[in-house]
């Protein structure tokens, strides 16, 4: 789909877990390497483990250590995903007698299968990190999360994000439109029980 060679050795170790992403965690990222796309494997956390908390998602892309890679085409990547995941604004009664717990809800276009994320990659020592691009949210993400969504490109911008100047970095840093997009929840998955 992506058209990508692997520039990277596959993981042997059973803590690589493509099918989940979660902060620090390894996820496959698409990029650059020598005038073609490439398919490697990265940590979710651009920093690189340097700082307390991972840096997952970066938004102002205006501050100079953010337009230093998104000036730099090397710098960008993409990130496939199925869909992704924000907390629910509010915690439901599961009438289990437990402590009201909030739910995840499921974000994902329907125009596309498997989508692809805007990001910005580095490295930081022999760790290759990568941080996703947020935006303003959509109508469908707003009422759950109402400050930002991450940055989902349609396929036709996949090669402009990869390879575009600083503008077209700027220009495609917008909500998915959201007459494409569906969402699904609360699930309560650590409660054993669905949405």
């Amino acid at each position: 789909m992506f058209d990508a060679i692997w520039s990277a050795e596959r993981p042997r170790d059973n803590r690589f877990n493509p099918a989940e992403l979660v902060p620090r965690n390894r996820a496959y990222v698409i990029r650059n390497d020598a005038g073609r796309r490439a398919l490697d494997i990265m940590s979710w956390d651009v920093l690189g483990g340097t700082a307390r908390f991972p840096m997952t998602n970066v938004r102002q892309l205006q501050l100079p250590q953010w337009r230093r890679l998104a000036e730099d085409p090397a710098h960008r990547c993409l990130i496939p995903l199925t869909e992704f995941c924000e907390w629910a604004p509010i915690a439901t009664d599961l009438d289990d007698g437990k402590k009201p717990v909030k739910g995840e809800m499921w974000f994902r276009p329907t125009d596309q299968d498997v989508f692809a994320v805007a990001g910005f990659w580095r490295l930081t020592g022999e760790q290759r990190g990568f941080a996703m691009v947020t935006c303003d949210p959509n109508a469908v993400v707003a009422p759950v999360h109402p400050k930002a969504m991450i940055t989902v490109l349609d396929r036709a911008d996949h090669e402009r994000w990869l390879s575009g100047d600083y503008d077209d970095v700027l220009a495609l840093q917008r909500p998915y439109p959201a007459e494409h997009m569906s969402v699904r929840g609360p699930v309560f998955p650590t409660r054993g029980r669905g949405g």
